[in-house]
């Protein structure tokens, strides 16, 4: 039985990488008494019992509004009203991006048998997917009848900027596939003047995001440089979206929408899995986001050998604090490997490949000094500036530190 790490009443534990993490902070390492967040996220704070700022601001600004046990359905089926109306005359009212991942299946779910929309359904292939998330994906969109549409991204450049963000040495080297995705739907949906964009992102499974100090928040700035020092290939057809163009030119000019149902619904996760598998046969992953070789690498494996950084740690805080675990499986969980050692070095070993290098000059790029976007050109000043505004607007409830 594998030995348990000592922990003392206020939540500090001993014995592990955080250790060293904490100490280059010059900070004691602790561990969230309610949830299970701890000094991997630079900026926690704690209160007189342990409870972390993610949980205080949870209590203050997001469970006042969000009612986890309560479906929304009138107010999902005015929007879906308004969707349809708009969208007369139309071939589809609305476009949904799909991963084969549970949110997004479980979105496409609702909008065809709830909702009672005509979606495009949008998938991007990065050519790190799993068979198993294109499976997925093929059984939602046969099972609901939906047309899909597959944008493939040129794989020469998807793989040197990925190689580039690789050897910048920062935390964020899954930026370069997430932008893709998301980009590329929304120039799509602008290009095709489909309004609606709808996303599998919701209150339930992500009021606490991964700090950005983990994973940094998209930067077109912060992409160029990255290009620029390191890229072998030109980006000529990569899409790229900053954060200036789909919040203000997309939905401020050209009227894009952005529309989350699972925020109208009473989203339990598990139920949803196995309603999914019941009704079409979609395959539930061992871990969120691990329909993917890159980012079941990057999250397993990158982020807690060269940073000591665990994304589960937010993944099982949320659940937490949703109440669909107890902090005691929490801890168990995060005392098991984020995922099998054998199936890491096969991944790494394929990763390589793809990137056009060897296994060794890979693990020599691990193993140089961490950097951060500060060490490069960056929008960090417009990112700050962003939340701030939507934390005015009332648009952003979590805790978000930029």
């Amino acid at each position: 039985m594998r030995k348990r790490q000592m922990r003392n009443r206020e939540g500090v534990e001993t014995g592990n990488v955080n250790n060293k993490i904490a100490d280059r902070q010059n900070r004691i390492y602790r561990r969230c008494t309610r949830c299970v967040m701890d000094t991997t996220d630079p900026k926690i704070t704690f209160d007189a019992d342990g409870v972390c700022d993610h949980c205080r601001n949870f209590d203050k600004n997001i469970l006042p509004h969000w009612k986890s046990q309560e479906n929304r359905y009138r107010e999902l089926m005015q929007l879906a009203k308004k969707i349809r109306r708009d969208g007369r005359g139309k071939k589809y009212d609305c476009i949904l991006g799909l991963s084969g991942g549970a949110d997004s299946s479980y979105m496409a779910y609702l909008a065809k048998e709830v909702m009672h929309l005509r979606p495009l359904a949008f998938a991007v292939d990065t050519g790190w997917n799993l068979d198993l998330a294109d499976g997925n994906i093929e059984k939602m969109v046969k099972g609901l009848g939906m047309d899909l549409h597959t944008e493939v991204i040129d794989q020469k450049e998807m793989n040197s900027l990925q190689l580039a963000y690789f050897q910048a040495s920062i935390s964020s080297c899954d930026q370069p596939q997430d932008h893709a995705i998301f980009a590329a739907l929304y120039r799509y949906a602008v290009k095709h003047k489909i309004k609606y964009v709808l996303t599998g992102s919701n209150n339930a499974t992500e009021f606490i995001r991964p700090p950005v100090d983990w994973i940094y928040m998209n930067d077109i700035v912060l992409m160029k440089d990255i290009q620029k020092k390191y890229g072998r290939v030109p980006l000529k057809t990569y899409p790229m979206c900053g954060m200036l163009r789909y919040r203000i030119f997309y939905e401020r000019v050209l009227g894009m929408q952005r529309v989350f149902p699972l925020d109208y619904v009473a989203y339990d996760k598990e139920k949803a899995n196995r309603l999914l598998h019941r009704k079409y046969g979609w395959i539930k992953y061992e871990n969120k986001h691990y329909e993917n070789i890159l980012t079941r690498f990057f999250e397993g494996y990158y982020l807690p050998k060269k940073f000591g950084y665990d994304t589960r740690k937010n993944v099982l805080s949320n659940q937490i604090l949703a109440g669909t675990v107890t902090r005691e499986e929490a801890l168990g969980i995060l005392e098991t490997p984020p995922y099998d050692p054998a199936q890491m070095q096969e991944d790494k070993a394929y990763i390589a490949r793809k990137m056009g290098i060897t296994a060794e000059e890979f693990d020599r790029i691990i193993a140089r000094p961490p950097k951060t976007p500060r060490d490069y050109k960056n929008m960090l000043w417009l990112i700050r500036f962003g939340v701030w505004v939507s934390r005015r607007l009332g648009v952003e409830r979590r805790n978000i530190r930029v």
